[in-house]
């Protein structure tokens, strides 16, 4: 039997609603998924079905959205995010997470969460969804994924300051990296051998020493020792010239060293396109590649092509698993 994908709201007084609903209308019949949240939150025209298992959903998804429900305690008003929501918005990535390692659903998308608001509303002490999902499953370290048809990139730091990032990138953090970037690769992309090009940290990968001593002193080292596991290993590469075609055709991966190395090209590649896909968790996750955009919510403008495209991709890597 099909299982479904779990789709957890995010905040509701963003995008996420809006293309919830216009994901459905382009899914319905060919990948079924169900929202974890609250049904009066989403567009009033949006048809609903209520339901009381995840089962339920591949046979009523084709008519109406799914909707597992949740009562928030507050009504959505876009644009303006309601603390007292925020422990219902963790209910919901919550429920999804314990449905899909239950087997129940096939994987988790979440829509996207307005960090600020769940601070405010239920002390939420994780940078994101990535960190959040690593204690809520018990995993030690995840990688975050940002994938498209142009690009796979792994940043190797995430959200942490520009300035801390030397000291954060040790040989086990990019040995970790590595390893679970070939193994989500090998195991959710099916890809047998997996090729990965590893960034370097300083500008021209360091030039000999002459703007950085990392790539010459470690970095350089490790991936050699690395390259005979079962994954066909490059660099350390200068990052401005990794991302351009010829070169992009030279990899199915790359691994940059910190955020914005890594986001600013398939954003600029994919910006619509692009999905977040956290490896490393026992269970599949993804996500859109954007924020809740409030500046828009509820002007129903919000393109979901990125949410679609993130419910495709899990639907993929379920049937691979």
């Amino acid at each position: 039997m099909t299982r479904p994908i779990a789709l957890s709201c995010g905040e509701p007084a963003g995008i996420g609603p809006e293309i919830a609903a216009k994901a459905w209308a382009e899914l319905r019949d060919t990948c079924p998924f169900f929202y974890i949240g609250d049904a009066s939150h989403l567009p009033a025209d949006t048809p609903v079905a209520q339901i009381e298992h995840p089962s339920q959903a591949v046979t009523v998804c084709e008519k109406a959205l799914p909707v597992l429900q949740l009562d928030f305690p507050a009504p959505n008003v876009p644009s303006q995010p309601d603390p007292a929501n925020a422990p219902s918005v963790i209910g919901a990535i919550e429920t999804g997470v314990e449905l899909v390692k239950s087997g129940v659903a096939a994987a988790l998308c979440t829509a996207p969460i307005h960090k600020k608001a769940l601070m405010d509303g239920a002390g939420f002490g994780y940078p994101g969804h990535t960190e959040f999902l690593a204690a809520l499953s018990g995993t030690r370290r995840v990688v975050m994924m940002l994938a498209s048809d142009q690009l796979r990139v792994v940043p190797a730091t995430i959200h942490i300051a520009l300035s801390q990032v030397p000291a954060a990138l040790t040989p086990d953090l990019l040995r970790d990296t590595i390893e679970i970037t070939a193994r989500g690769l090998r195991d959710q992309f099916g890809i047998d051998t997996p090729r990965i090009a590893i960034a370097g940290l300083n500008p021209h990968a360091g030039e000999g020493g002459k703007m950085g001593a990392e790539e010459g002193d470690w970095i350089a080292s490790l991936i050699a020792e690395l390259n005979s596991d079962g994954a066909t290993l490059t660099g350390p590469h200068p990052a401005d010239t990794l991302f351009h075609a010829a070169a992009r055709a030279r990899y199915d991966a790359a691994i940059a060293m910190y955020h914005d190395q890594a986001l600013i090209p398939i954003k600029t590649l994919d910006f619509d396109r692009g999905v977040n896909v956290t490896l490393g968790l026992p269970f599949i996750r993804t996500s859109p590649d954007h924020g809740t955009a409030m500046d828009i919510a509820g002007k129903g403008i919000a393109a979901p092509t990125s949410l679609i495209e993130a419910l495709k991709l899990a639907q993929r890597m379920a049937q691979r698993s």
